[in-house]
């Protein structure tokens, strides 16, 4: 039973624990910002194809989703988030 108790107070346990926060709260980030791009297209009563709405949502880069933001809020249409890539 001791080696169980040592291994979760084990400074390698805790480093993999912090890792594992971190990268849980940099998804999260990732899904929120996806989430408001898809919301601001359709506040703004622009339709978004499956296409689109995978391609945002699989996206984990946190600076290409708030360009996407950015764009959205201009958009005409939802292809436009992806003009210039």
């Amino acid at each position: 039973m001791t080696a169980i108790q040592y291994f979760w107070s084990h400074p390698l346990a805790e480093q993999v624990r912090e890792e594992g926060r971190e990268q849980g709260l940099e998804q999260g980030k990732a899904e929120a910002k996806a989430e408001m791009v898809l919301h601001i297209l359709e506040w703004r009563g622009i339709p978004v194809p499956d296409t689109v709405r995978r391609r945002v949502e699989t996206c984990t880069d946190l600076d290409q989703l708030e360009a996407w933001a950015q764009r959205a809020v201009h958009a005409t249409d939802a292809a436009e988030l992806f003009a210039g890539e």
